[in-house]
């Protein structure tokens, strides 16, 4: 702590002045009886107070802001309900590690245990789904508390972190002293990683002939794309992205094959199915990647190199383990390939590029538009990206349409796609493209959303519309839960419980739209889709809400059927690529 006693302040008043001490300038949130008290210094403060319709939307907006800008995301709310409404968004922020502060407020001291009126004991219920989590009671350590939080949610593997802070300790007073430095004894992220692993890593690089580098999210969190591109074409080594990682590596570079995993491309799964050498940088071997393990590339040398050591092998066991931050990682494996090639160890995978390019051609990413004349869903999202372009930042709900959206819209940016990719929440599309523009207001911001989805969090229209936030979303409206649909469809046949919401408009969207203060468009036909999107992007001074009605029976392809192998993979119903055909 500072040697020099601060300000005698009230807890409420240092909590607001530790947030302007740590940089935050803006929190969602919503107001309520226990933490009602910080919500009066906050009115003169110069941090953003942005007051949402639900505290779920606070949460993902934090999130949103987060991903886009790469700072911490703030979230405020009460006790009880307010603070149990934040579990979703802060379980969201754990899985996808987002950074992520979530300030509640908690019952009196003296009536915590007692079951007092909206008691609810945040700090248990959220350890599970939390990098770390306080419970404050003094006034003193308020602003430590927040500093400290701050800095546990914005280093090593980044993740949310909840502060809890009882009435009474936001009523008391004491002198505000801010830390000089952070003292986390246990808390020590190794960013380095160890010389040794990273030399064998690059001996192993010129010796494979079926090297890939599958890249994760923690290659975006450490802001590591460039240097990820620059290893890429100096090894010439083929690079899948996962979902959480699309944008991390550009999709027109002839080196990248794609997304991997459930509803990756025939080629990125292939890849690393045929691979001799698995470069896994920032990524965990996510179920949705490795399909049934005991089958995922089994050919497959693993070097994993991640900042939490907690995953590696925790899933596929790794032959090199690399602990440390994804930057520091691929900066000194660049040197290490580099001292191999200058030795004249190269690796040659020019047999390996051509077999994975054929792989690409002969089993595109593609669709058969709808017979019917109804709107191909995937012809919409294909048409929004190449009409908003690659410097727009795209949010999307979970289902159908979020898979559309990481396969058809042509990533080139890191932090141009945010989705919910460990939780899977629907609902994550609207508040979080609401939290992204705020923190880029100058980028185009589109929430891509399925029609189930929107109706989850779709009163943070509200939100936008009053606080001049003006995000665009793209409903894709197939009148269904359309991915379960798909399962039912495909494996429940044809029994269609619960997943139809009804083709008939209720709500109709775009007067729902109108009524929350954005500007509603309908489009049902390919022909306007076009004209439609063009629109949507000249209308900049509310938000605006397109309802593209789809054709309800449009699939995800290709697709690896959970719990089977991905040598399972079908590009198409019943079709399943040949691996092992000549030619590929």
């Amino acid at each position: 702590m500072s040697e020099t006693a601060g300000p005698h302040l009230s807890g409420a008043e240092s909590l607001v002045k530790a947030l302007e001490d740590v940089g935050a300038d803006t929190v969602f949130g919503i107001p309520g009886g226990a933490i009602l008290p910080a919500y009066d210094p906050l009115f003169d403060s110069s941090v953003r107070h942005i007051l949402v319709r639900h505290e779920q939307g606070a949460g993902h907006a934090a999130e949103g802001f987060a991903m886009a800008t790469g700072r911490v995301g703030v979230c405020m709310a009460t006790s009880g309900p307010g603070a149990t409404n934040l579990v979703t968004p802060i379980a969201n922020a754990y899985m996808d590690s987002t950074p992520m502060v979530a300030i509640t407020g908690q019952v009196p001291s003296a009536s915590i245990g007692t079951d007092a009126f909206q008691e609810a004991d945040i700090r248990g219920i959220t350890m599970p789904i939390t990098k770390h989590n306080f419970l404050v009671t003094d006034p003193a350590l308020i602003p430590k508390t927040i500093a400290e939080a701050f800095h546990i949610a914005g280093t090593g593997r980044k993740g949310p972190v909840l502060v809890d802070i009882s009435k009474d300790a936001l009523q008391a007073t004491s002198s505000y002293e801010w830390p000089d430095t952070i003292d986390l004894p246990g808390y020590r992220p190794v960013l380095k990683p160890h010389s040794k692993q990273v030399r064998e890593t690059a001996r192993l690089i010129v010796e494979a002939r079926r090297p890939v580098l599958y890249v994760g999210g923690g290659v975006l969190a450490a802001g590591a794309s460039t240097d990820l591109l620059l290893l890429a074409e100096m090894a010439g080594i083929p690079v899948v992205t996962t979902l959480m990682a699309r944008g991390a590596f550009p999709d027109s570079h002839p080196l990248h094959m794609g997304m991997p995993g459930m509803h990756g491309t025939v080629a990125a799964v292939g890849a690393l199915q045929k691979s001799d050498l698995i470069l896994a940088l920032g990524a965990r071997f996510d179920d949705r990647v490795t399909g049934r393990l005991d089958t995922f590339a089994p050919g497959a040398t693993v070097v994993h190199a991640d900042i939490d050591p907690a995953e590696i092998s925790k899933n596929r066991v790794a032959d090199v383990p690399i602990v440390g931050d994804a930057k520091e990682v691929i900066t000194e494996l660049i040197g290490a390939v580099r001292a191999e090639h200058t030795s004249g160890r190269v690796g040659d995978y020019a047999a390996w590029r051509d077999t994975l390019g054929r792989m690409r051609s002969t089993y595109p990413l593609g669709y058969t538009p709808p017979t019917d004349g109804e709107l191909a869903p995937q012809y919409v999202i294909e048409r929004l990206g190449a009409i908003a372009g690659p410097d727009a930042l795209y949010t999307a709900g979970v289902g159908q349409h979020q898979m559309w959206a990481a396969q058809f819209v042509k990533y080139e940016h890191p932090g141009s796609w945010l989705n919910s990719g460990g939780l899977g929440t629907m609902g994550f599309a609207v508040p979080a493209a609401m939290g992204a523009k705020v923190g880029r207001p100058d980028a185009t911001v589109w929430a891509i959303d399925g029609d189930g989805c929107f109706q989850m969090t779709n009163q943070e229209l509200a939100t936008c519309a009053i606080n001049d936030i003006p995000i665009k979303v793209a409903i894709i409206n197939n009148s269904s839960l359309g991915m379960v649909r798909q399962w039912q469809t495909l494996f429940y046949n044809e029994r269609y419980s619960n997943t139809d919401l009804h083709s008939v408009r209720i709500p109709d969207f775009v007067t729902l739209a109108e009524a929350y203060g954005a500007a509603g468009l309908r489009c049902e036909t390919a022909a306007d889709v076009d004209a439609t999107i063009e629109k949507a992007m000249e209308i900049n001074d509310r938000p605006v809400v397109v309802d593209f009605v789809v054709h309800k029976d449009a699939m995800v392809w290709p697709m690896v059927a959970a719990g089977t192998s991905n040598d399972e993979i079908k590009y198409a119903r019943d079709m399943a690529p040949d691996w092992d055909k000549d030619e590929l």
